[in-house]
């Protein structure tokens, strides 16, 4: 049988494959830890994050703030339920794969290939969302400890340099929580990248670039991002 898998995976699948797998984590690592990020979204994230926690310390009422963090948390676990379905509904795909099979070589340009490659294919997109499932769910852990986090706040009334360091506390949490949740949606437009292999791995080549384009430009040169400087 793996004589057979290899056998059906040209070279164009194998550079295709791989150059999915340098752009996901490539980019993943660029954004959060490349030379540019501190001046992309994910750290001027972070630096309003910091500026939330000193001006939440700074009140008697939080109230607000907790409300803010329920609305994260449910936006959290919107997507990581979201994500469950998708995963039922692969599974679900994979115990009719002949007749998914059928329907996808009408498609125009799809290339025919055996049943072997489509359950790689198929494994590869219920592992993309199984990723993206436990980053949505570590996120929403995360932000729980966030809200204890408030709960916990010092009053005002505290010297300075107490209130800043748990500030700084509070905003690396916030920050953990909400990198957790942007990898989990990366890995969504990763898994629309991999659903253009089960057609042609040309196309899966062309829309893992573009999908990087697109969260390039967002990430470092977005209208919202030249708002929030």
């Amino acid at each position: 049988m793996l004589q057979q898998i290899i056998q059906q995976i040209t070279l164009l699948d194998w550079l295709a494959l791989g150059w999915f797998l340098v752009c996901w984590f490539g980019y993943g690592l660029l954004s959060e830890r490349g030379p540019a990020a501190s001046r992309g979204l994910v750290g001027l994230s972070h630096a309003f994050r910091l500026q939330w926690a000193r001006q939440m310390l700074a009140r008697e009422s939080r109230i607000v703030d907790a409300s803010l963090v329920g609305n994260l948390m449910t936006s959290v676990s919107f997507y990581a339920n979201t994500t469950i379905y998708i995963i039922v509904g692969l599974m679900a795909a994979w115990g009719a794969l002949d007749k998914v099979i059928s329907a996808a070589a009408e498609l125009p340009f799809a290339r025919t290939s055996g049943r072997e490659l489509w359950e790689i294919k198929l494994l590869l997109l219920i592992g993309i969302f199984i990723f993206a499932y436990f980053k949505f769910t570590w996120a929403l852990r995360q932000f729980n400890l966030f809200s204890i986090f408030i709960g916990a706040a010092p009053a005002p009334s505290v010297a300075e340099d107490e209130r800043e360091a748990y500030a700084i506390r509070l905003a690396v949490v916030n920050s953990l929580a909400g990198d957790e949740f942007n990898r989990g949606i990366r890995a969504y437009y990763f898994g629309l990248a991999a659903l253009a292999w089960f057609v042609h791995p040309s196309l899966f080549l062309a829309i893992t670039t573009l999908i990087v384009a697109v969260l390039y430009r967002r990430d470092f040169a977005s209208h919202t991002l030249a708002t929030l400087k």
